[in-house]
């Protein structure tokens, strides 16, 4: 079992965005904090290598949880195909160095640290069976009850990513959270994180220039349309109810309305 730390920064989905994940780093919690553990997609965007290096500069701190989109960059590095609808992922893919492909690679999933004030904490992607399969903060109990059914009930706590929405809400007395998205939030431009400590959840926002933001992407990257990208994904141009329009068919949920 994992040794007890008392304070992590959560980060997730930072999509290959670099000025914001060091404005992120860069909080005194963040810097302060035990762990800091992000919950997938480090590198499908305009600045994959540069990410993937800021996030080993973390060294022992660091734990990296694998999501679907590393899984999917490792397969288009290695010759593959992927589902990835965004085209910024098979140019990330072949900017990557062996050294990253094995990184991405050998990512665990989920993991697991010992937190105090919370005992076991589960760190995962999408959800702790799947990276890719989809719950959102108003999913049926029912729902929740699928994606988390077999879970040792010592584990109490369940942190994910994948849908770019914060939240933290209680399903049948296990904490469930989301601390949102670095490098591609929907509904509120800036870096969304979260603050395990001493038995309390704090979800936080860093906010940033966002034009300056736009720009240091579009300037540090080779990626033909990063200023395009990151205008859309870095200033929030899609909104918490957008993502939720388009991800809620994929909770299972009856999206057909009345007859």
């Amino acid at each position: 079992m994992n040794s007890e730390v008392s304070a992590v920064a959560v980060l997730s989905d930072i999509h290959g965005v670099l000025p914001v994940l060091e404005a992120v780093l860069a909080e005194p919690d963040v810097v302060a904090a035990d762990r800091v553990v992000v919950t997938g997609d480090h590198a499908a965007g305009p600045q994959p290598v540069e990410v993937l290096d800021r996030l080993r500069s973390l060294g022992d701190r660091a734990l990296l949880v694998r999501g679907n989109a590393d899984r999917e960059l490792v397969s288009l590095a290695r010759g593959g195909t992927t589902d990835i609808p965004d085209p910024v992922a098979p140019w990330a893919a072949a900017q990557l160095r062996h050294d990253d492909v094995a990184l991405l690679a050998g990512l665990p999933y989920p993991a697991e640290l010992t937190v105090r004030g919370f005992g076991r904490v589960l760190f995962c992607h999408a959800t702790p069976r799947d990276d890719e399969e989809v719950v959102l903060v108003d999913s049926s109990l029912e729902r929740w009850a699928e994606v988390l059914g077999g879970l040792d009930p010592a584990v109490a706590t369940v942190v994910m990513g994948h849908t770019h929405m914060p939240f933290v809400r209680l399903v049948d007395r296990r904490l469930c959270i989301n601390p949102g998205s670095i490098g591609m939030p929907y509904g509120r431009a800036g870096g969304s994180w979260a603050l395990l400590r001493d038995g309390q959840v704090e979800l936080r926002h860093t906010p940033v220039d966002v034009e300056a933001a736009v720009a240091a992407v579009a300037a540090g990257s080779a990626y033909p349309a990063a200023e395009e990208w990151a205008r859309e994904y870095v200033t929030s141009a899609n909104s918490d109810a957008d993502a939720l329009r388009a991800f809620g068919p994929r909770d299972g949920r009856d999206v057909s309305g009345p007859a």
